[in-house]
This record gives C-alpha cells, structure tokens and sequence, in this order.
C-alpha cells in the first residue's frame, strides 16, 4: 500500500467518499452499531488506514466512551485527521505505519474502511492476521473497500455503474472515467467471494456481509 503524500491531493481527501461512495456516513454510521454489538462500554478500538480522521470523528463523536487508536502510514495523512479531530484528537493515538507499527492490544474491536483495495492480496493476508492477533477473542472486526466481480464484462460494468454515480454526485465524467482507469490498472481489488475467503483464512468467523453499494462491499466477522 503506497501512502499519500501528494500534500494538494490529501488536502482535498474529504472531499472524495462522501461523492465516491454511495451511504458513506451511513457506512460509517453501520460500522459504529456493528462495533458497539460487540464492544462493550469504554472499549478500545483499532482503526486501520486511518488517515484523514473521518471515522475517527465518526466514532469518537458517536461514542464518547471509546479511546481510539488510528493506524495509518502517511504522515500527511495523518496530520490531517488531527485537524479533522479538532478536539477530539485527546481521545485518540495516532501512529505511523503499517498494521504491524499498531499497538499489540488486545482491542475490543477493529475497523478498516477503504483501505484494503490498495493492498495486494499475499499482504492483505498479513494484514489481516495483524489485525486479528490485536483483538480480543470474538472481538468484532469491520471492514468495507472496492470488492467487485473480476470477469471482463462484469468488472466493466460495475466499474461503469461507479463512474455514473460520481458524475451523478458532481464529478467531471472525465475524471470518473479516470477513476475507474486508475482502479483497473493500480488497485489489486479482490472478488467478494475472494475477500471472504481471506478473512476465514486470517482466523475471522461469523462473517456477514452488511453493506453492498456498487463496487464496494462490506464485512463484520468475529476475531
């Protein structure tokens, strides 16, 4: 997973899920209910690719009552989610790196959205043990990103169905036609079948897939 560094293109980040994803405050909203299903009051919680601060807002506004660690491998990015965090930033430790600069836990919980489509599939394995081995046993553990059939025909057309939700959300259809480049040719996205055999793989059970939105799909399972 390469991190972003571009200092023009993190500054405008927020700007992007809110027009790229179809519900994302609602995503964010689902992942806060489903980690409070199993978390209990005052829980300690991982977020993974943290950068930018948008769900540790999220969280931490929804639940006063978490402490929050946010891991995520560029600095910039970083620095962002504290200014996106404002106050909150006291409730929250931030780190630098990759799963493996998280702390060791255990978590009562974890969440990674929008993040594991960068990683290519032998890492994203890794990852995914990382994760796991910082939760507590049956711990719920949160993740959504680009997950879509890989046929060429299918792959077009749900790559197709995404630009027109950009442009349909105000995105110039030659930037949204640049996007679905750009997931074609740099992102190493999984089919669902594949992200759920991952996640058994990694020791995660009781997976439910909760949100479906185009070409991305999302998880909850248990550590």
């Amino acid at each position: 997973m390469q991190p972003f560094t571009d200092r023009a293109a993190v500054a405008r980040y927020a700007e992007g899920p809110p027009r790229l994803v179809p519900g994302f405050a609602d995503l964010q909203r689902m992942a806060m209910l489903l980690l409070s299903e199993g978390a209990p009051d005052a829980a300690e919680i991982l977020v993974l690719g943290a950068g930018g601060g948008l769900e540790l807002k999220a969280f931490a506004e929804a639940r006063p009552d978490w402490r929050l660690s946010g891991v995520d491998p560029s600095g910039e990015m970083l620095d962002l989610a504290k200014s996106t965090l404002g106050s909150l930033r006291s409730r929250v430790r931030l780190h630098e790196g990759y799963i493996d600069t998280a702390p060791a836990g255990p978590f009562d919980g974890a969440a990674c959205l929008l993040t594991l489509h960068f990683i290519p599939k032998e890492e994203r394995l890794q990852t995914l043990r990382g994760v796991r081995r910082r939760l507590k046993p049956g711990a719920p553990f949160v993740v959504a990103h680009h997950s879509f059939p890989q046929g060429d025909s299918e792959g077009r057309r749900w790559s197709s169905r995404f630009a027109a939700f950009a442009v349909s959300s105000g995105i110039e259809p030659e930037k949204a036609s640049a996007s679905i480049a750009g997931i074609a040719e740099r992102l190493p996205v999984l089919t669902p079948e594949e992200d759920e055999a991952l996640l058994r793989e990694a020791g995660f059970t009781d997976i439910e897939l909760f949100y479906a939105a185009f070409t991305f799909r999302g998880w909850v399972a248990a550590a």
